[in-house]
């Protein structure tokens, strides 16, 4: 909408120069709904194929840390890397005396049982004892 000005010599309309901000507003929206739907499915990890199963999802306040044991026998505490010795040293340096923090453990599906169950084992020993082990449901819910 324009200013009308009469000098005299009959109606001209000045330009007025406003910012239109509703589309970059619209923009920034639709970004931020990308944002939000695709950074959950950044997260970077070990990959494993986790056996299924239907029991229903724990529920936790706490950040629970992530032991993950691959086909192959390897053990991530996270992401990172390490032997069975070094592991029981590694989660008390990490946790302290926090013996109540949830620990998930991700096993292969083709993984030696023995192996997870010496992990767990040795979760155990070191005094941590809510140990919990990650499953995929089958029906995918």
């Amino acid at each position: 909408m324009g200013v009308s000005l009469n000098n005299g010599r009959g109606s001209k309309r000045a330009v007025m120069s406003d910012i239109n901000i509703t589309p970059m507003v619209d923009v920034m929206l639709v970004l931020l709904i990308i944002f939000m739907v695709t950074a959950p499915l950044m997260t970077s990890g070990v990959a494993v194929d986790l056996p299924k199963t239907s029991a229903a999802a724990v529920a936790g306040e706490d950040k629970p840390l992530s032991i993950t044991i691959t086909e192959k026998g390897e053990i991530f505490l996270q992401n990172t890397p390490l032997k069975l010795e070094e592991l029981a040293p590694k989660l008390v340096a990490v946790l302290g005396q926090k013996a109540d923090t949830r620990i998930f453990v991700r096993g292969d599906k083709n993984a030696n049982y023995g192996m997870i169950m010496q992990v767990v084992s040795t979760i155990n020993q070191a005094g941590f004892t809510k140990v919990a082990f990650l499953t995929e449901n089958p029906h995918g819910g």
